[in-house]
């Protein structure tokens, strides 16, 4: 699949994130809301995750011809989204948090921060060459 659909769609999956993650962050837990509007947030997190395996690291080392540094949020996700939801499950509430933190701290706000650099898309189009 060509770079810029991959690209395009990881930005559809990942950019309700920002916002659904930061509320979920701020509200209060366990509602059912919080619940439902939660498995939307994870689900669309893995989804963008999965989407990242297939883009290749144009910036940065590559590791097999393909993956770069930035592609360990992906695999961040795939773990802590998984183990999450174990966690709740089994009614491990602080843990569940920990993780979903550190998911949208690492994945999120980190990785994100990553798209900002030079010769990235995102720094292209918000900021020019």
């Amino acid at each position: 699949m060509e770079y810029k659909y991959l690209m395009y769609a990881h930005l559809i999956t990942v950019v309700p994130c920002i916002f659904i993650g930061a509320y979920l962050l701020a509200v209060k837990k366990g509602t059912p809301f919080h619940k439902s509007l939660g498995k939307i947030y994870m689900s669309l997190m893995v989804i963008t995750a999965i989407i990242t395996l297939f883009m290749p690291a144009y910036v940065g080392a590559q590791f097999l011809n393909h993956f770069g540094w930035i592609h360990l949020f992906s695999f961040l996700t795939l773990y802590s989204v998984p183990t999450a939801v174990i966690a709740i499950r089994k009614g491990q509430v602080k843990k569940h948090k920990l993780k979903m933190v550190f998911l949208y701290v690492g994945a999120i706000i980190i990785a994100g921060g990553f798209t900002l650099t030079p010769g990235r898309f995102l720094h292209t189009f918000f900021f020019g060459n």
